[in-house]
C-alpha cells in the first residue's frame, strides 16, 4: 500500500505541475535615476524592486549603476516600485504611467536617514529565525557564540541541532543528517574529510534546517538536511580582512580574506594557516560477568595538526542574465598523535594481575582539494526564473603510519608491539541541473536531476612485532574498495498565495553500490530504485500566527566506515568494525509546526512523528576481554516528539533564546533470536542570554542540558555544560576583539554503558575546556571577520 500511495502522490505532483503551465509574454521596461535628496548626487548601487500590488512580494529587481541609473524588464503589468539604499529612507512609488511599454520613473530623490544603519543591525540581531514553506532559517552572523569558533560550534547553537564531543551531528536527537554547503554536497562537510574544518565563523551567513525536505533535495539523511550558506561579498571595490587567533589548548591561526568586485568580475580568495591540538581524555571498563575479570583503561589521546588552506574563486557576469562561477579549494594537514593509555587487569577477587601502558606515535599527511563550477541563467520575465547547472569534484587523501608500543610495569602479558599503515583515497564528483519556472507570483514549477559518483580506496595493514621483526597480520590487513553511484530526478509544483501555500513533489533515485575486500576476494553489490514523495503546506492565520505541516520520505545509505570491516587498533580492547552487508534505512517523517510572533516574544512549536525501517544499530559483543562493536540492521523505530523554541527581547540590552525538545520512541526488532523490543524517552533544553553593555561590548552566556537515554544494550548518560563569550568592537567598528570559553566548567562528558548478562562495558570521553582569544580587522570596504582553525572529526 505504501508503494501505491507513493505512485498516486507522484502522479498528482506531475498533474499539478502540468496544470500550472501558463505565462504572460508582455514585456515592460522600467527605468529611472536615483539621487541624494540633500545633495542631488547619484546614489550608487541603490536597490530597485518591483513588488506585487496585492502580496507586496518581489517580482523582480535590479541595482542602479554608478550614475544612479537603472533599467528593469518585467512581464507583469501591475506592480509597485520600491527603491532603497543603506543610509536612506525607502521610497515606494505607486502611481506611474505605461507608455509604449515603458515606465519612466524619472529622477527619484531619497532622503538621508543617519539612524537607519543602527536600526538594521538591531533587527538583524533580533531576527535570528525565519520560516519558509519547507524550512527554518537561522541567521548566525550576529551570534556571539560563533566568534572564533568552527562550523561545528555554530551548529551546536542552532535549535534542534546537537553536536557530540566527537563531532557527530544529530537533528532532534537522531543521526543520519545530510550536510550541504550552499545547497550542494561538499568535501568540507565530509566525515572522512576535514569535517567542516575549512569553514570558519566569519564565512557563514545562515544555516537552513530542513526537517522534512521537499523532493528537490537529496533523499539522503533520515533526520533531514542542514544547509550551510556561505557569505559572498557583493560590495563593489576592494574588500578584505585579517584575523589572528590563539587559544588553550593550542589553537593558533592567521587568516586573510580578500575580495575584488567590478561590474563583470568578482574575485574572492582566502588564505589560512595555523596549528591546533585537541586532547581527549578517555576511560573504559571491560568486565567479563562470567568469570568477573576486568580490564580498565585510562588515558589522553592527542591529534595535533599544522594546517594550510587556500581558496580562490571568481564570478564572471557575462551579462545581466548569465553568470559563471569557478572556485577551487586546496588544504594540506600535517598530523601527529602522541597518545598514551594506561591499562590494568583485575581477577575475580578484584586483585591486580598486570599493569602496562600503550604508547602511540602517529604521523599523517592529508591533502585535500575541491573544484566547483557553476552556471546560472536568469530570465527576464521573473527574478526567480532560473536555470542552474553545476559540477563539484573533491578529493581527500590520508597517508598515515602509526607505531604502538606496550610496556609492562607490573606482572607479565603477551601483547606485541604493532605498526599500522593507512593509504586512504576518496574522490567524489557531482553533476547537477536545476530549473525553476514561476508561471505567476503564486505558481512555481521546479525540476532537475543529478548524478553522484563516489570512489574510495582504503589500503590498511597491521604488523605485529615477533622476535624482533615486524610481521604483517593477515587477519587485520586488507584493501577495501567502495564505489557508489546515485542518479536522481525530481519535480515539484507549488502554489503560494498571501495566506496559504502548498508544495508537492516526487523524487526518483537509483543507487548502485559495490564494495570489495581485495585481500579476501569478497565483494558485495546492492542495487535499488526508490520513489520519495513530499508534501508541504503553510497557513498564515494572522500576521502573528502561522501553521506549517509537512511530509517527506527519506533514506540513509550506509557510509564507508559503516561498511568497512577493518578498524583502527588504537585501543585493541574496544574494537569498532563495519558491516559490508549493511542495508539502508528508510524513514517516513510527518511534522506540524506553529509559529507565534509578538513584538518582543517569538515562539515556535512542533509535533513530529518518524517511522524508520531497517534501523541501523551498533551491537556490541564480548570475547576474551575485548568488546567488538558492529553496525547491524535491526527492526523498526517509531519516534514521536515535541519541540519548542522561543526568543524574548526583555530589554534593548538583554535577549534570551531557549529551546526544549522531548521525544519518546518505541523500538521493535530481533537479532539471532534475541529480542530488542523496548520503549524510552529523552529530553534536552538550552538557554542562551545575550547582554549588550556600553562601549560596544557584547556578552553571551549559554547553558545546556541533555537527559540520559536508554539504548539498545544499555544507557547513555546526561550532559550538562555552559559556554561563555565576550566581544568588543574597536577602531570605529573595523576591529573586533573577542574571547570565548567552551564548556566553562569542563562538565561536558560523554558516558555510555552496555549492560548484558555476560558482560559490562563502560566508556567516557571528555574534550574539556577550550579558551579562544581573537582579533580581526577589516580594510578597504570590508568589515572585521574572524578566521579560526576548526577541527577534524575523523
Amino acid at each position: 500500500m505504501k508503494f501505491v500511495y507513493k505512485i498516486v502522490l507522484s502522479l498528482s505532483v506531475l498533474f499539478f505541475s502540468v496544470a500550472t503551465l501558463k505565462a504572460q509574454e508582455t514585456n515592460i521596461l522600467v527605468k529611472g535615476e536615483v539621487l541624494n535628496g540633500q545633495t542631488g548626487a547619484p546614489i550608487e548601487f541603490a536597490s530597485v524592486a518591483l513588488l506585487n500590488k496585492t502580496t507586496k512580494k518581489p517580482i523582480t529587481g535590479a541595482t542602479a549603476d554608478i550614475q544612479g541609473l537603472f533599467e528593469i524588464q518585467t512581464s507583469a503589468n501591475s506592480f509597485l516600485v520600491e527603491i532603497s539604499s543603506i543610509g536612506f529612507n525607502n521610497l515606494t512609488i505607486k502611481e506611474f504611467s505605461i507608455e509604449n511599454g515603458v515606465v519612466n520613473i524619472g529622477q527619484v530623490k531619497l532622503e538621508e536617514n543617519n539612524m537607519l544603519f543602527e536600526e538594521v543591525v538591531v533587527r538583524a540581531e533580533k531576527s535570528q529565525t525565519e520560516f519558509e514553506l519547507d524550512k527554518r532559517v537561522f541567521n548566525v552572523g550576529k551570534d556571539l557564540s560563533t566568534t572564533g569558533a568552527s562550523a561545528l560550534e555554530i551548529l551546536n547553537n542552532v535549535p534542534s541541532v546537537n553536536v557530540s564531543i566527537e563531532g557527530e551531528i544529530s537533528l532532534r536527537g537522531s543521526g543520519g543528517v545530510q550536510i550541504l554547503i550552499n545547497g550542494k554536497p561538499s568535501v568540507m562537510a565530509s566525515g572522512e574529510g576535514n569535517a567542516l574544518g575549512t569553514i570558519t565563523a566569519d564565512m557563514i551567513e545562515k544555516i537552513e534546517v530542513i526537517t522534512n525536505p521537499s523532493a528537490k533535495y537529496d533523499a539522503e539523511g533520515t533526520s533531514g538536511i542542514i544547509n550551510i550558506i556561505i557569505k559572498k561579498d557583493e560590495r563593489k571595490g576592494f574588500n578584505g580582512s585579517v584575523s589572528l587567533n590563539t587559544g588553550i589548548p593550542d589553537s593558533h591561526s592567521i587568516g586573510i580574506s580578500l575580495n575584488r568586485r567590478t561590474e563583470k568580475f568578482n574575485l574572492f580568495s582566502q588564505l589560512g594557516a595555523g596549528y591546533r591540538s585537541l586532547p581527549s581524555k578517555m576511560e573504559n571498563i571491560n568486565q567479563d560477568l562470567v568469570n568477573n575479570e576486568i580490564i580498565n583503561s585510562k588515558g589522553t589521546e592527542y591529534r595535533n595538526e599544522t594546517f594550510y588552506n587556500f581558496i580562490l574563486g571568481t564570478d564572471y557576469h557575462l551579462n545581466e542574465y548569465n553568470v559563471f562561477t569557478l572556485s577551487g579549494n586546496f588544504a594540506y594537514e600535517i598530523e601527529d598523535g602522541p597518545s598514551r593509555t594506561d591499562y590494568s587487569m583485575l581477577d575475580a577477587q578484584n586483585q591486580v594481575v598486570s599493569e602496562w601502558y600503550r604508547e602511540e606515535a602517529t604521523e599523517a599527511n592529508n591533502p585535500k582539494y575541491q573544484y566547483d563550477f557553476q552556471y546560472k541563467r536568469d530570465f527576464k520575465d521573473h527574478k526567480d526564473h532560473t536555470l542552474l547547472a553545476s559540477a563539484v569534484g573533491s578529493f581527500f587523501g590520508k597517508d598515515q603510519s602509526s607505531q604502538f608500543g606496550n610496556t609492562y610495569t607490573f606482572g607479565t602479558g603477551d601483547l606485541n608491539d604493532q605498526q599500522t599503515r593507512t593509504n586512504f583515497k576518496e574522490a567524489e564528483n557531482l553533476f547537477k541541473v536545476d530549473y525553476t519556472h514561476p508561471f505567476s507570483d503564486a505558481f512555481t514549477w521546479e525540476l532537475g536531476s543529478q548524478y553522484v559518483i563516489n570512489d574510495v580506496s582504503n589500503d590498511y595493514s597491521v604488523s605485529d612485532e615477533i622476535g624482533g621483526e615486524y610481521v604483517e597480520n593477515a587477519a587485520l590487513t586488507n584493501l577495501f574498495e567502495y564505489n557508489q553511484k546515485v542518479f536522481a530526478a525530481y519535480t515539484t509544483g507549488s502554489y503560494e498565495a498571501e495566506k496559504w501555500g502548498v508544495k508537492l513533489g516526487v523524487r526518483m533515485e537509483s543507487t548502485d553500490l559495490n564494495t570489495y575486500l581485495a585481500t579476501t576476494n569478497v565483494s558485495n553489490s546492492q542495487k535499488y530504485n526508490n520513489l520519495f514523495p513530499s508534501l508541504h503546506t503553510t497557513l498564515k492565520v494572522s500576521k502573528e500566527f502561522s501553521v506549517q505541516a509537512g511530509y517527506s520520505s527519506r533514506i540513509y545509505r550506509p557510509r564507508l566506515w559503516d561498511l568497512n570491516p577493518f578498524f583502527n587498533i588504537r585501543n585493541n580492547f574496544n574494537v569498532r568494525t563495519g558491516n559490508p552487508e549493511l542495508l539502508p534505512e528508510y524513514t517516513d517523517s510527518y511534522e506540524l509546526t506553529a509559529i507565534y510572533l509578538l513584538d518582543k516574544l517569538s515562539l515556535n512549536g512542533a509535533i513530529y512523528y518518524r517511522m524508520t525501517d531497517d534501523v541501523v544499530e551498533r551491537i556490541s559483543t564480548f570475547e576474551d576481554g575485548v568488546t567488538y562493536t558492529k553496525p547491524t540492521n535491526i527492526g523498526t523505530n517509531k519516534s514521536t516528539g515535541l519541540e519548542i523554541n522561543g526568543k524574548l527581547t526583555a530589554a534593548k540590552w538583554l535577549t534570551f533564546n531557549g529551546d526544549f525538545n522531548y521525544s519518546m520512541f518505541k523500538r521493535e526488532g530481533s537479532l539471532e533470536a534475541v529480542l530488542f523490543d523496548f520503549s524510552a524517552d529523552r529530553w534536552s533544553t538550552r538557554l542562551n542570554a545575550k547582554i549588550g553593555l556600553p562601549k560596544d561590548i557584547d556578552v553571551e552566556v549559554s547553558g545546556n542540558y541533555r537527559s540520559k537515554v536508554r539504548t539498545l544494550q544499555g544507557e547513555e548518560s546526561q550532559q550538562v555544560y555552559a559556554d561563555f563569550g565576550i566581544r568588543k568592537k574597536i577602531l570605529k567598528g573595523r576591529g573586533v576583539v573577542n574571547l570565548s570559553v567552551r564548556d566553562v566548567l569542563a562538565s561536558r562528558i560523554g558516558k555510555s554503558e552496555t549492560v548484558q548478562p555476560e558482560f559490562y562495558v563502560y566508556s567516557s570521553r571528555q574534550r574539556g575546556r577550550f579558551i579562544a582569544l581573537g582579533f580581526s580587522y577589516g580594510f578597504g570596504k570590508g568589515e572585521a571577520m574572524e578566521y579560526s582553525g576548526a577541527r577534524r572529526r575523523n
